[in-house]
């Protein structure tokens, strides 16, 4: 599903207009984006959990050279799902 698509969705079974759902989106996307840089967490209860962690500088391997080479140290964001995305996750057959 892309974002359009969701828009779509969340405004049919919202029945609110498609531009408000896309606005709103937009806005939780610069309210994400705005926390993360702060270093804050952000947790939507039952759905997910955003926030930035630091990756600690590591020696890695190049695949065609066999060469090593030194991964400097950085920042990165962890997604975390929710109990609600779990639970619908697992009740899906292999």
């Amino acid at each position: 599903m892309n974002k359009a698509e969701l828009v779509s969705a969340i405004a049919k079974r919202a029945d609110v207009p498609a531009s408000t759902v896309d606005s709103v989106l937009a806005g939780l996307q610069d309210e994400l984006v705005e926390a993360i840089t702060r270093g804050e967490k952000v947790a939507v209860s039952g759905l997910l959990t955003v926030e930035r962690t630091q990756r600690s500088a590591r020696t890695g391997r190049n695949p065609q050279t066999g060469e090593s080479i030194d991964i400097p140290a950085a920042n990165t964001v962890k997604v975390t799902a929710g109990s609600n995305l779990k639970k619908a996750a697992s009740s899906v057959p292999v």
